[in-house]
């Protein structure tokens, strides 16, 4: 029963040590090659757009909606006219 008792929590402080050591030394690690590669990702997009967005350098682009006729849907409901009351106090 003690034999038992001593060897749980020997391995619960192996483990809370070992958690200390990852994340004190390894995750900062880790953490930096994520953000490294997320950063270069956005870099990435954000030439990308530059250049698809620059093109001619000086050039006016006029961008209008395209010609079409927009149906209206006719069976919405009905009209009701209505009248302001105004109370007399």
């Amino acid at each position: 029963m003690v034999v038992g008792l001593a060897k749980t929590i020997a391995y619960f402080i192996i483990i809370y040590y070992a958690f200390k050591f990852i994340g004190k030394y390894i995750m900062p690690l880790f953490l930096k090659s994520v953000v490294k590669n997320v950063e270069k990702k956005m870099r990435e997009q954000q030439e990308n757009q530059y250049k698809q967005e620059s093109g001619n350098i000086g050039e006016t682009v006029i961008a209008k909606k395209p010609e079409g006729t927009k149906e209206s849907n006719k069976n919405v409901g009905d009209y009701v006219d209505y009248e302001e009351v105004k109370d007399d106090k």
